[in-house]
C-alpha cells in the first residue's frame, strides 16, 4: 500500500477541486479527521496494516464532495474503488476501506472496530474547543446546500445531535465528552437567544381583523338566525340563549357573565396569552350583538339550523384561529379532565345533553332537536375553519431502510416517532423469507403527506406506507396553533 502517494494525489484534489458551497469539508477537514483517526488509533493499540487501512479511509471518506454533496458517501466509495488499485491496494482491502467510509453515513453504525475509529475521528471536534468555529463553516455549508433555511432550525438540530451522540471509542469518550457537553451547554444558551418570538404589528393586525370578522359573524347568526327563532346552541353559548330566552337578560353581557370565570381558570390552565384575547373576543362579541338588531332572515326551521349554525361556527372558528375563543366550555372540560378520567369529548357531550335536555322541556322536542342540529353544523364548520387543513393523519412505515428514514423524518420533516420491532417478508412463495425491521409510527397533518410520502420513496421506492385518520392527539411534539 502506497499511502503517502495516495495521500498526495488526494489531498491536491482536495485542495483544487472541491466547489466552492464546500466551506467545512475541504482538504484542511480531511487533514483533521486523519490525524484524529491516528491519534485515536495508536491510543487503541491499533498499528501495521489495519492503521493504514484506517488512515486511507480517512483520506477518502469526503472525497465524494468533489462531485456533489448529496450522497457523498458513496461517490467516495467509487472514488476510492477506481484510484486505490493504482496505488497497490487489494480489493479486499479496498471494500474494508470503503465499509469504513459508509459507517460515517448519519446515523452512524460502525460494525468492527476500525468503522468505530472513523466515525468517532469524523465527528472529533464535537468535543474540542474548536467546534464553534467549525461548526460555523457547517452551517454556512449546509445553508448554501439548502439543508437548512435558519441560524434557529441549524441550533436546534446541533442540539438534538449532541444529545443523541456517543463516541464509539473509550479513548475518544474519556478525552472529548466533558468539552462536548459544554459546547452543547453553548448551544442551548444561544438558542434561548433566539427563541425570543414576538408578533409583529401587521401579524397583530391580521389578528384583530380576524377577530373583529369572527365575532361579527357569530352576533350575525345569533341576532339574524337564532334569537328570533328562540333556537339554541351547546356550551356557554347556549346556555346565555337559554338564560336570555327565559329571564330576558342581555344576551352580550350574559356571554361575557358566564365566559369571565372560565376565562380566568384559562390564565392558569392555558396561559396569559390565551387569557387575554379570549376576553377582547368575548368583548367583541357584546358588542356586536348590540349592534345588530333582532332581524328573521328566514322562518324555515331547517335554514335557521343549518345556516345559524355554519354561520355561528365560521365565526368561532376565525375567533380560535388567532388563539382565543368565544365559549369557556373548552376550557372547563379541560380543567374537568384533570380531575376525572373522562375525555374532554365525553365532558362537553354531558354538558350539552344537559343544556338540550332543559330546553325541550321549556321549549318543546321540536325546538330542541333543531338546536342539536344547530350545534352539529357549527361544530363541523368550526373543525373545517381550524382544522380542515391541520387534521392529524398517523401514518405507518415499513421499510428495509428505516434507519435512514428515522433520521430523515426527524431532522428533517421534523417530526417525532415512535418505533414498533417487527418482522418484514412472508410473501407469496417466499412465506420462510423474513427479517427484522423497525416499524414507524408518525404524526404529521394533512399537508405534509405528500412531503412525507416523497421523502420515503426517495429513500427506498418499494416502502410500504399506510395513513389513518387521527381523531384526538396531544403530547409529544405535535405542532399546535399557539395560545
Amino acid at each position: 500500500m502506497q499511502f503517502q502517494e495516495v495521500y498526495n494525489f488526494i489531498i491536491e484534489k482536495l485542495e483544487t477541486g472541491l466547489p466552492s458551497y464546500v466551506i467545512y469539508h475541504t482538504a484542511d477537514h480531511t487533514r483533521s479527521v486523519l490525524k484524529a483517526a491516528e491519534h485515536l488509533a495508536l491510543a487503541e493499540n491499533i498499528t501495521g496494516e489495519e492503521l493504514l487501512l484506517l488512515k486511507t479511509a480517512a483520506l477518502f471518506h469526503d472525497t465524494g464532495f468533489l462531485q456533489d454533496h448529496s450522497e457523498h458517501e458513496e461517490i467516495s466509495c467509487k472514488i476510492a474503488r477506481k484510484y486505490l488499485p493504482q496505488f497497490n491496494y487489494t480489493a479486499e482491502q479496498t471494500d474494508r476501506i470503503c465499509s469504513m467510509i459508509m459507517a460515517t453515513r448519519l446515523p452512524q453504525h460502525p460494525g468492527e472496530r476500525l468503522a468505530q475509529l472513523l466515525c468517532d475521528a469524523d465527528l472529533y471536534y464535537l468535543g474540542t474547543s474548536e467546534y464553534e468555529v467549525l461548526a460555523e463553516k457547517l452551517f454556512q455549508e449546509f445553508k448554501k446546500t439548502g439543508r437548512v433555511k435558519s441560524e434557529h432550525e441549524w441550533l436546534l438540530r446541533q442540539t438534538e445531535f449532541l444529545k443523541n451522540h456517543s463516541y464509539y471509542t473509550k479513548t475518544a469518550g474519556e478525552n472529548l465528552d466533558i468539552q462536548k457537553q459544554k459546547n452543547l451547554e453553548q448551544l442551548q444558551s444561544r438558542i434561548k437567544q433566539t427563541e425570543v418570538h414576538k408578533d409583529s404589528p401587521f401579524q397583530y393586525v391580521q389578528d384583530f381583523i380576524q377577530a373583529v370578522f369572527g365575532a361579527a359573524l357569530a352576533a350575525m347568526a345569533l341576532k339574524l338566525f337564532l334569537v328570533p327563532n328562540h333556537f339554541f346552541d351547546g356550551g356557554i353559548t347556549g346556555i346565555s340563549l337559554l338564560t336570555h330566552e327565559i329571564y330576558h337578560f342581555n344576551l352580550g353581557l350574559l356571554i361575557l357573565i358566564f365566559n369571565f370565570p372560565l376565562i380566568a381558570l384559562s390564565y392558569f390552565t392555558i396561559g396569559k396569552r390565551f387569557a387575554i384575547r379570549t376576553l377582547c373576543c368575548v368583548i367583541l362579541l357584546g358588542l356586536s350583538l348590540l349592534i345588530i338588531p333582532d332581524y328573521p332572515v328566514t322562518a324555515d326551521k331547517l335554514l335557521i339550523s343549518i345556516f345559524g349554525g355554519a354561520f355561528l361556527g365560521i365565526g368561532i372558528g376565525f375567533i380560535m384561529r388567532i388563539g382565543a375563543a368565544v365559549d369557556g366550555i373548552e376550557v372547563l372540560a379541560l380543567f374537568a379532565l384533570r380531575k376525572t378520567s373522562f375525555t374532554i369529548t365525553e365532558i362537553i357531550l354531558a354538558i350539552n345533553i344537559i343544556i338540550f335536555s332543559i330546553a325541550a322541556f321549556n321549549f318543546g322536542i321540536e325546538t330542541a332537536l333543531y338546536s342539536i342540529l344547530t350545534y352539529f353544523t357549527a361544530t363541523r364548520c368550526i373543525n373545517y375553519v381550524v382544522e380542515g387543513l391541520q387534521a392529524y393523519t398517523g401514518v405507518t412505515i415499513v421499510s428495509g431502510k428505516s434507519e435512514v428514514i428515522k433520521y430523515q423524518l426527524v431532522n428533517k420533516l421534523g417530526r417525532g416517532i415512535t418505533i414498533y420491532k417487527g418482522e418484514r417478508g412472508f410473501l407469496p412463495g417466499k412465506f420462510d423469507i423474513s427479517s427484522d425491521c423497525d416499524i414507524i409510527f408518525t404524526i404529521i397533518t394533512r399537508l405534509e403527506f405528500r412531503k412525507l410520502r416523497n421523502l420515503v420513496y426517495e429513500i427506498d421506492p418499494a416502502a410500504f406506507i399506510f395513513s389513518h385518520e387521527i381523531k384526538d392527539a396531544a403530547g409529544g411534539i405535535i405542532k399546535r396553533r399557539a395560545h
